[in-house]
């Protein structure tokens, strides 16, 4: 698409026109969204809570955004990517964007962006214009996801009032280093001096609890400062300030979640002056919280799962996951993920729970084809032509899956986020009919 110099008008428009706008996807540094930001004033006088880590943040954001709306608070939250509308990515009281605040967002941040002659990534917009419409409803916390690593991530020229670490693995090793240290480096960027700093690891890295503090954050590590224990239909939570007893397991489901959940206990604890919630409020909102695509059951007999699991550490997580609900019959994976991620990774987690293996090839730039993913399962031991099959698409993997299942069978659908996103708008067209 060429740039016109006629300002876009409608969100699919903008866009357009914000995926060309600059000659890189992602371009690491803060220089160039810091400049926009100062012209565009926006310094909030909310708290905000920064989350990061490889996997498992969408579901913290998620579980904290329910429990503070559930206590009464104007929630904002922004996280990313989408699945079906990039609308999904800035919630106010878990109400997705609507189109015409985000395309006055774009706009002034487009006409600011050209006075000063800088060039902003698809991100670094976004972040910006999800912190300009937050600023607009007056919400009274935000909550930002970051995109990628910590400390040259956009979401970091805001100061955390709290800030999250979920976990720490190999992902995007190009852009933030090859071992755990190196990467626990640039995720831990995110925590301020003075304030409390969370990681919900227990093998944390050293780097992690070496900037930790060396700079003077309150720390609060899992298994140490706080835990959980967790019983038959109900789990413990323990923290510097006591045990709270019985609490619902969360609506969110996986192997992980209550790891999570602690994380998000221990920051309502350590920012109780600024953000007060009560134990009902906790209840309700583990219990109201939500989100597709993780570990997403769609439907039964057979069992159709979305996982946007698209690393080993998220594989080996659904891989338990999997285990744990107990098969009577076989598996179908409909798999498809980009050329950048630790594809043969991903599969050694997996290969063990699959029986049919589902191959096509995304949507994206990024995809990996369906012919080296192919040679990629075979290299991991699967060699029966019978197990391995290629298709155009996702839908169609998904189609074939579901005729060939019985029903008690299970179709696992991952990889991508645009493997999940592909098959739940063909559900959701179906479902229409």
């Amino acid at each position: 698409m060429a740039i016109s110099a006629k300002e876009p008008v409608s969100l699919a428009d903008w866009l357009d026109y914000l995926e060309v706008l600059h000659p890189r996807t992602i371009e690491m540094g803060l220089e160039r969204i810091n400049r926009v930001r100062l012209e565009l004033a926006l310094y909030p006088s909310f708290p905000i809570i920064i989350v990061g880590g490889t996997n498992g943040k969408g579901s913290v954001c998620t579980m904290l955004e329910s429990i503070l709306q559930c206590a009464g608070y104007k929630v904002g939250c922004y996280t990313s990517p989408h699945l079906l509308h990039y609308n999904e990515r800035v919630r106010i009281d878990k109400v997705n964007i609507d189109d015409a605040s985000l395309c006055a967002a774009f706009l002034l941040i487009n006409s600011t962006r050209k006075r000063s002659n800088t060039s902003l990534t698809y991100f670094e917009f976004g972040t910006l214009a999800a912190m300009y419409c937050f600023m607009q409803a007056r919400v009274d916390v935000a909550i930002l996801e970051v995109g990628l690593g910590g400390r040259l991530d956009a979401v970091n020229i805001f100061d955390a009032d709290c800030a999250i670490l979920t976990s720490i693995d190999l992902d995007h090793i190009e852009y933030l280093g090859d071992t755990r240290e190196k990467i626990g480096c640039e995720k831990a960027a995110i925590y301020r001096q003075n304030k409390p700093a969370i990681c919900a690891e227990s093998n944390i890295p050293q780097s992690v609890t070496r900037h930790a503090k060396e700079i003077g954050a309150q720390f609060y590590r899992l298994d140490a400062e706080f835990g959980y224990k967790k019983k038959e239909a109900c789990w413990d939570f323990w923290s510097p300030d006591g045990t709270s007893h019985s609490l619902p397991l969360p609506t969110l489901r996986g192997d992980k979640q209550l790891q999570n959940a602690s994380a998000c206990l221990m920051a309502l604890n350590s920012l109780r002056e600024l953000l007060p919630v009560n134990m009902s409020d906790i209840r309700q909102g583990l219990l109201n919280a939500t989100i597709p695509g993780r570990f997403h059951v769609a439907s039964t007999q057979p069992a159709v799962i979305l996982d946007v699991a698209h690393n080993p550490g998220a594989a080996a997580v659904l891989s338990r996951n999997l285990a744990a609900m107990e098969p009577k019959g076989r598996t179908y994976a409909v798999f498809a993920m980009l050329q950048d991620k630790d594809i043969q990774g991903v599969i050694q987690e997996l290969k063990n729970d699959i029986d049919y293996w589902l191959v096509s090839t995304v949507r994206s730039p990024r995809a990996a084809t369906a012919e080296f993913l192919l040679d990629e399962i075979n290299r991991a031991g699967i060699a029966n032509d019978d197990q391995r099959l290629k298709f155009d698409d996702c839908v169609s993997a998904f189609v074939f899956a579901c005729e060939r299942a019985s029903k008690n069978d299970r179709i696992c659908v991952f990889g991508s986020f645009y493997t999940v996103s592909d098959v739940l708008r063909y559900l959701g067209t179906a479902q229409g009919k």
